[in-house]
């Protein structure tokens, strides 16, 4: 892809940075999605084997095949990890640590989180900013997008999290920034951006199989863009993606045929707890789209995503109006479809509610494609507009910062209103990281969750560094304020310059050639 101009990249790195430390600032422990993964971990580095025999009794997401454990879930975020937690291990055992003691585990499952869950969302909140600036908007607008995407939504609580969703969303968001990149007239290495392409979204379906469908939606994109684009290149960029995708491919394949003696066969045929029996029914489990859960899913308070992220309740405007554009109505059409698909998906998903977690899960990986639909509306919006805006981004960053410091996966079905009834009377008292649920625990009691009246399993950054209650998260807001000191010199002056170019009657900045606001169609 292009190199961005050199306050982008400042800002980039800035952004990054903070957004890492967001992530890598809270350790959430244990649960039964992160154990089924970390145990295949295990397997392969303790035993040299895809098995999870020995560590089967640590969580209730299980495949059985011919008498043998097995995750159930996608192997593409235990892949991931596989290398950051090895040398992690190699760290343990240096400094005396034991790495299968209680001490070792949480050091490599926080290793296995950061690495990929929180890699990843760093991923794709860049690549809205990356975006947003190749578009033509503002460092103000791609700013915003951005840094509501990674800190205003429960990406945030994802990103913390050692489960699939955070790394599909920054797969997909990658792998469609590149797509847009291939049909960019101006990207001097269009093939590069195809293999992108094609690792990214393939390896978004390794880690969330659902992300199969979305994938198409940005082969699309890529594909139609180039040809548009450089017909010259067009076959050597399909080519490209094609063996991109491929070459993860093979690698699924590979694993289904050592785990289950099958290349098309996957754990979720085979679960081991008769609970989940309907996984056998439909597509894995899916049928068709229910009103009512749709309902639920963008305004209940049991799993609504607009009550926690309300700004979220505008992006489909946003993505209108960039659809307007003459450059940017393939990936804003593209951007709709994915995020139309995960909450047509998860309502017709007999397990819709996702069971202990925070929020609508399965449409997680859709964040960053609504998110882009922000940039033009900050572009354009007046003084009333932005004001309304940034309220809607404090209020989703207020209750996510309160989620993401108590608890995430609050007992299913038990709490009408996990937020408002055990989150947030958490964090008014300063009763922070309530999770005792252990790499190795299958089960919790969650009726003694408040007070310390259990060993707590999950802790912050503050917390390690001795304080407690709310000061644990004082360092975290010095980091954010030290990212609004340094960006904001960056913005102010883009935002000076665009008015000297407006006053001179020069329209859009040559530099943004793409979909700015000065580029809708007529």
């Amino acid at each position: 892809m292009n190199s961005l101009a050199s306050a982008d990249r400042r800002i980039a790195w800035i952004l990054g940075a903070a957004f890492f430390i967001s992530y890598a600032y809270f350790y959430q422990a244990g649960g039964w999605g992160e154990n089924s993964r970390f145990a295949m971990i295990r397997a392969i580095l303790e035993r040299h084997t895809v098995q999870i025999d020995d560590y089967s009794l640590h969580t209730g997401d299980l495949a059985i095949w011919n008498g043998h454990f097995y995750t159930d879930k996608a192997p593409g975020a235990s892949l991931l990890a596989l290398i950051p937690v090895a040398l992690a291990r190699g760290i343990d055992r240096l400094v005396g640590v034991d790495p299968q003691g209680y001490p070792g585990l949480a050091w490599t499952s926080y290793v296995a989180a950061v690495s990929t869950s929180g890699i990843f969302t760093v991923v794709a909140a860049l690549s809205i900013f990356w975006l947003g600036r190749r578009w033509g908007y503002s460092r103000g607008a791609s700013c915003f997008a951005a840094t509501a995407y990674g800190v205003a939504t429960p990406a945030w609580c994802y990103a913390t999290l050692f489960m699939g969703h955070a790394p599909a969303a920054g797969c997909l968001a990658l792998g469609f920034a590149a797509a847009w990149a291939t049909g960019d007239p101006a990207n001097q290495r269009p093939l590069r951006s195809a293999w992108i392409v094609g690792l990214a979204c393939g390896w978004a379906v390794l880690t969330e199989f659902p992300s199969a469908v979305p994938v198409l939606f940005i082969t699309g994109l890529s594909l139609s863009s180039a040809r548009a684009a450089r017909p010259q290149d067009w076959p050597q960029i399909v080519g490209r993606v094609l063996a991109g995708g491929a070459i993860v491919a093979a690698l699924l394949l590979a694993y289904n045929v050592v785990s289950f003696g099958s290349p098309f066969r996957f754990g979720y045929l085979n679960e081991a707890d008769p609970r989940y029996y309907h996984m056998r029914e439909g597509f894995f489990g899916i049928a068709l789209p229910r009103v009512h859960v749709l309902g639920e899913l963008l305004f209940g308070r049991y799993r609504g995503l607009l009550p926690i992220a309300p700004l979220i309740a505008v992006t489909p405007i946003g993505l209108l109006i960039l659809g307007r554009t003459d450059s940017g109505y393939r990936a804003a059409w593209t951007a709709a479809a994915i995020a139309v698909f995960y909450f047509l998906m998860n309502a017709s998903y007999f397990f819709w509610d996702g069971g202990a977690v925070y929020g609508p899960r399965h449409v997680i990986p859709s964040l960053p494609f609504l998110s882009l639909g922000l940039l033009p509306l900050w572009e354009h919006g007046r003084t009333i507009g932005r004001v309304l805006l940034t309220a809607g981004w404090v209020w989703g960053a207020a209750v996510t910062l309160i989620a993401v410091s108590t608890f995430l996966q609050p007992p299913a079905n038990t709490l009408k209103d996990p937020v408002w009834e055990l989150m947030w009377p958490a964090f008014r008292d300063g009763d922070l990281s309530l999770s005792p649920q252990t790499m190795v625990s299958r089960s919790i009691d969650t009726s003694r969750l408040r007070g310390r009246q259990q060993r707590h399993a999950a802790w912050n950054l503050g917390e390690i560094a001795g304080l407690h209650g709310h000061a644990t998260l004082v360092p975290l807001g010095v980091v954010w304020l030290a990212a609004f000191f340094l960006c904001w010199p960056l913005v102010s002056a883009d935002r000076r310059s665009g008015q000297e170019v407006s006053s001179s009657g020069a329209g859009a900045r040559s530099e943004r050639p793409i979909a700015g606001p000065s580029a809708l169609r007529r």
